[in-house]
């Protein structure tokens, strides 16, 4: 059993996480933000969930989400448990 997709209503817009075969596809609308795959390393993952973030959690002046590591490390889980790592 795993989730096929999850849907994060976020600060900027909404952030669809939608399983694909070797991993997870992530939406915002309907421009594609990025493909996580599962054999990725873990911090590769990481930098591909603080771009999410942005969207889901807003920006401060600079351009970097408006989200403690805790926060990023949250949706990092989330992208995780749709894709199947």
């Amino acid at each position: 059993m795993f989730i096929r997709s999850i849907e994060i209503d976020g600060v900027e817009e909404n952030v669809t996480i939608a399983h694909t075969d070797h991993g997870a596809l992530v939406t915002a609308g309907n421009r594609v933000l990025f493909e996580m795959q599962r054999d990725e390393p873990r911090e590769a993952r990481f930098a591909k969930a603080y771009e999410a973030a942005k969207l889901i959690c807003g920006r401060d002046k600079q351009g970097a989400p408006c989200a403690t590591n805790s926060m990023i490390h949250e949706v990092l889980t989330e992208i995780e448990r749709v894709a199947g790592c």
